[in-house]
């Protein structure tokens, strides 16, 4: 079934020399072998058949038992030797120490197509990171995970992958609310794929033990292997690998911006070194357009990861990561200077991307005061982020303000009885947007069919997902697949499907899974 396996990253760096599945703190090494916890009765409930294509596998074998006992832990296939990686992390801020791989284990890496990909469980048992945890996973966090990370691929953002998504068969004690309420729970099982998992964290916790020697090999590692263009040498290649990995970072949190998604936990540790998004956690996806919308439980109080605050929060754990290759470098001020750009940077690409989101390709010289006071607008009154980009397409050059406020209106939660001040701000607004549009060179058609590239009809709302993690705990399990093949297409508009373009329903508004969500998986 495959073939091509390959294992650079256990064979390459240093393993925990202590062979035991026991909690521990992990010295001078980038990881413990660990073995999946055997289940009970593994069912496969979906495969993404474009992974399988990625990875050499065709429909008859992955529905065969090999499959399936191999992709829930329960087959370890022959001179493979699975995984747990060990890193630390910066969690809301605060230096946490060891972490590691508590609930993923790592399979094998594949060769295929010249492409790299590492494979991954999530929930497949206890590792030596699992602190306090039992090392598994639940149904409804691994449906959210495993269309999630297929969504996000479809809609252009970096992204790790989702091969598989089983039940284990068994039981899951988790306490969803963390409000003392723990109840039994379907297990599940996720296989990840991603070129690589290493987080800033796998550097993190080198550096937080003075442990250059195994810090530097995986410097070089990761440079050979991800980063093969920097052919530079001494300090500088790990110069110019922070830089790479900034401009990876920025290019993702853009992209989280422009479809309206929240990380949910932007820890140190859920930062991918190859500037993919990683660990589909309590993330959220705007309804009404909210610079403060966070959707974890968490984080309620403070609101650290909040839409609005995710590009800061892309620097300051650049930052962190600066902090741990200071070690090969052992000069401040060619780190800073990387570490200065990152505001202008990210703001130029922001606002590109946002004027591209408006329909604006033709000028290079357009007024940012239009971004401002669109956001300072689409505050004034609930409105539906994908809803509204996606119809402001269908706005004309030859529109009046009256005629293209009127087109909009959809996108809001309430439509009506909202003050006269409101509806002044936006003909204000319009007026000036209509005044850029008409000195567009495409036509309304042309720039129409750009626009729709750029702003998604489907994303995987909240409530969305919710509801197939219900029918999935019903033994129903045809709206995963019915909820993958929409997000396989999220700019097309595919009238069939025409009832997820809809704003969040009312029922959704407070309920857990939909506007409340935790870590617990």
């Amino acid at each position: 079934m495959l073939s091509n396996l390959n294992n650079t990253f256990s064979k390459e760096l240093p393993a925990d020399k202590d062979l035991s599945n026991t909690r521990k703190q992990v010295l001078n090494a980038c990881f413990s072998y660990v073995l999946p916890s055997k289940t009970a009765k593994p069912q496969l409930l979906h495969v993404s058949e474009e992974m399988l294509l990625a990875i050499g596998i065709s429909k008859e074998e992955a529905s065969s038992e090999d499959f399936l006992k191999i992709f829930t832990g329960n087959t370890v296939l022959e001179n493979t030797h699975p995984y747990a990686m060990c890193y630390g992390g910066h969690q809301f801020g605060n230096w946490a120490g060891q972490l590691g791989d508590g609930r993923a284990i790592n399979l094998f890496e594949i060769n295929y197509n010249n492409k790299q990909w590492a494979l991954q469980l999530k929930g497949a048992g206890e590792t030596p990171y699992s602190r306090t945890a039992d090392g598994l996973a639940v149904l409804r966090s691994s449906v959210r995970e495993h269309l999630c990370s297929e969504a996000m691929f479809h809609l252009g953002v970096p992204t790790t992958r989702s091969l598989s998504l089983s039940l284990s068969g068994d039981q899951v004690m988790r306490d969803i609310m963390y409000d003392g309420n723990p109840a039994y729970e379907k297990g599940a099982i996720v296989c990840r794929l991603a070129p690589s998992f290493i987080r800033f964290g796998n550097f993190e916790i080198l550096a937080s033990r003075n442990d250059l020697a195994t810090l530097k090999t995986l410097t070089d590692y990761t440079i050979n292997h991800f980063y093969p263009d920097i052919t530079s040498e001494g300090k500088q290649k790990y110069l110019d690998l922070l830089v790479a990995i900034r401009d990876k970072t920025i290019d993702m949190i853009v992209h989280w911006q422009r479809v309206g998604f929240v990380h949910g936990v932007m820890n140190t540790d859920n930062m991918s070194i190859l500037g993919l998004t990683i660990d589909y956690g309590p993330y959220g996806w705007l309804e009404g357009y909210d610079h403060g919308f966070t959707p974890n439980t968490t984080d309620r109080q403070h609101k650290r990861y909040r839409f609005g605050n995710q590009g800061y929060i892309g620097m300051w754990n650049l930052y962190k990561l600066a902090n741990a290759l200071y070690g090969l470098i052992d000069e401040v001020e060619p780190l800073q200077e990387i570490l200065d750009e990152y505001e202008k940077l990210y703001t130029q690409k922001y606002n590109a991307m946002f004027f591209e989101k408006l329909g604006l390709f033709s000028s290079d010289d357009l007024p940012v005061s239009l971004l401002t006071d669109l956001e300072k607008n689409l505050h004034l009154t609930e409105t539906d982020y994908i809803i509204f980009f996606r119809t402001l397409a269908e706005i004309s050059k030859n529109d009046t303000s009256e005629t293209a406020f009127s087109k909009i209106t959809n996108a809001f939660y309430t439509s009506d009885n909202f003050p006269e001040t409101v509806k002044t701000t936006w003909l204000n607004w319009f007026s000036n947007y209509l005044s850029l549009l008409s000195s567009e060179t495409l036509s309304d058609e042309e720039r129409k069919d750009k626009m729709n590239l750029v702003n998604p009809k489907y994303v995987l709302r909240n409530y969305m997902a919710q509801l197939a993690i219900e029918e999935a705990d019903n033994g129903n399990y045809n709206l995963i697949d019915e909820l993958y093949q929409l997000l396989k297409k999220p700019y097309s508009e595919q009238p069939e499907n025409e009832k997820w373009f809809a704003k969040r329903p009312e029922w959704a508004r407070n309920k857990i899974g939909c506007s409340m969500l935790s870590c617990s998986s």
